[in-house]
């Protein structure tokens, strides 16, 4: 998954707050949409294989956050297919469901970050699912 802050990730709320009392990087109470592409590496031109749509909500004490994120497959094997997750992030994200050849799935996605800075992340998935 590649992310690219204001770009293909963007902030759609944040808590009317003025303080970030628990010193995190990330303030509380914010809420991100994206609309990231998933490709086959972590290199900018590696292969688009579908996208990854959702939202997040920033509310820990940490920067986790809790997320609602769709894996959608537009080439290949899959195509026309998602992978659905609801979850708290760490160590991994829940598989709870999906649609096409993934229909029923249950599992789990572990991820990797490849790289996080100001204006991009890359994250590698490994997911494991059971379906139907």
């Amino acid at each position: 998954m590649h992310e690219y802050t204001g770009v293909t990730t963007v902030q759609i709320a944040q808590a009317n707050i003025t303080s970030n009392e628990n010193s995190s990087s990330v303030p509380f109470a914010f809420l991100v949409a994206l609309n990231d592409p998933l490709r086959t590496g972590p290199e900018p031109e590696s292969e688009v294989i579908g996208n990854v749509q959702g939202i997040a909500l920033l509310a820990g004490m940490n920067a986790s956050s809790t997320q609602y994120i769709d894996f959608g497959f537009n080439t290949g094997k899959f195509n026309g297919s998602s992978l659905s997750v609801f979850s708290r992030g760490e160590p991994g994200l829940a598989v709870v469901g999906g649609r096409g050849r993934f229909m029923m799935a249950k599992g789990v996605a572990l991820f990797n970050p490849i790289l996080i800075n100001a204006t991009n992340v890359i994250i590698e998935f490994n997911v494991t699912v059971i379906h139907y």
